[in-house]
C-alpha cells in the first residue's frame, strides 16, 4: 500500500523502516512537536524523511486547508496511519485517503478512551489491558470501527512499565496486520464501536502530583498506585519530614505476614 504517516513517538519513527521492509511505500511523513518524554523529536522525523526522499510536513494542527492542499499534491495515497498527534484529525484529512486514517489506541475500546489508559486500568483493578487499531472519525477521539485488537493480561503486581513495553512491541505488527486485512477486503472490520455513552469510560491525563500516596488507603490501592505511576512516569511518592520519597517497588502482604514482620521488628 501507499501509506502516509501522521504522528509522533519512537514507535512511529521505527514504523517507517518496518513498513518499507514489508513492501509498503511511504508517501508522506507528518509530525509535530515531541513531548518531553519522547525519544524521537520532530527534527528526527524530518531528517529521516530527507534521508529516504519522502515528503515531510510539520503540522501542529493537521486539519488546515493548507495541509489538505499539500497532501492532495502528493497524488493517490491508500491510507494514513496515525499515532499520538497533537491535534484532532478532521474529515477533510480522512477523506484524502481511500481507506481513511487508522489510529492505534492503547485501550480496550470502546472503554478506556482518552489518556493514560494503562495506568487507569491498573488503578481500577482490571485483569487485562487492550490495544486497538481503529478507523478514525473526523473531529472525535478513539471512535470508529475496530480493525485489530489484542489483549495483555495484568494483575495487581503488573507495572505500567511492562504495559508500555508490550504496547511498543505489538503496535508495528498490528498496523501491518491491519493493512493486510484491508488489502484483502476494503470493507473489513473486526467490531463496530458501540455508540452508547454507557459503554465508554473516558480517561484523563495523569499529572505527577497524582502519584502522591494516601497512607489511609487500602494496601491494594497503594500498590496499584505505585505500579501505575512507575517508570517512565514520575513515580508514586510520599514525604518523610521535608524529604520527598519516591517508591518504585512494593509488595502486597497478607495480614498474617504483616503481623509476622511487625513481630520481627520488635
Amino acid at each position: 500500500m501507499r501509506v502516509a504517516l501522521i504522528g509522533r513517538t519512537e514507535i512511529m519513527y521505527n514504523l517507517i523502516e518496518t513498513l518499507l521492509s514489508h513492501g509498503h511505500e511511504i508517501a508522506l511523513i507528518s509530525t509535530s512537536k515531541e513531548a518531553k518524554e519522547y525519544k524521537r523529536s520532530a527534527k528526527d522525523f524530518e531528517l529521516k524523511a530527507k534521508e529516504l526522499g519522502i515528503p515531510f510536513l510539520y503540522a501542529p494542527k493537521i486539519s488546515t486547508q493548507e495541509n489538505v492542499e499539500f497532501i492532495k499534491k502528493l497524488g493517490y495515497i491508500d491510507i494514513a496511519l496515525s499515532m499520538n498527534h497533537t491535534s484532532i484529525v478532521g474529515w477533510d484529512i480522512i477523506h484524502l485517503f481511500k481507506h481513511g486514517v487508522l489510529n492505534v489506541h492503547s485501550g480496550d475500546l470502546p472503554r478506556y478512551r482518552g489518556n493514560a489508559v494503562q495506568a487507569w486500568a491498573i488503578i481500577n483493578g482490571e485483569c487485562k489491558i487492550g490495544l486497538c487499531v481503529h478507523k478514525m472519525e473526523g473531529g472525535s477521539l478513539d471512535s470508529g470501527d475496530i480493525i485489530v485488537r489484542e489483549y495483555k493480561e495484568i494483575d495487581i503486581n503488573t507495572k505500567v512499565t511492562e504495559c508500555l513495553e508490550w504496547v511498543e512491541d505489538r503496535i508495528p505488527f498490528m498496523f501491518l496486520e491491519s493493512l493486510k486485512l484491508l488489502e484483502q477486503d476494503e470493507h473489513y472490520i473486526l467490531q463496530k464501536q458501540s455508540q452508547n455513552p454507557k459503554d465508554a469510560l473516558r480517561c484523563y491525563p495523569r499529572k505527577p502530583e497524582d502519584g502522591r500516596i494516601d497512607w489511609k488507603a487500602s494496601n491494594e490501592s497503594i500498590l496499584r498506585l505505585i505500579n501505575a505511576s512507575n517508570r517512565p512516569y514520575a513515580g508514586a511518592f510520599c514525604f518523610y519530614g521535608q524529604t520527598k520519597v519516591i517508591i518504585w517497588d512494593a509488595e502486597l502482604y497478607s495480614d498474617d505476614e504483616c503481623a509476622g514482620i511487625k513481630r520481627g521488628l520488635l
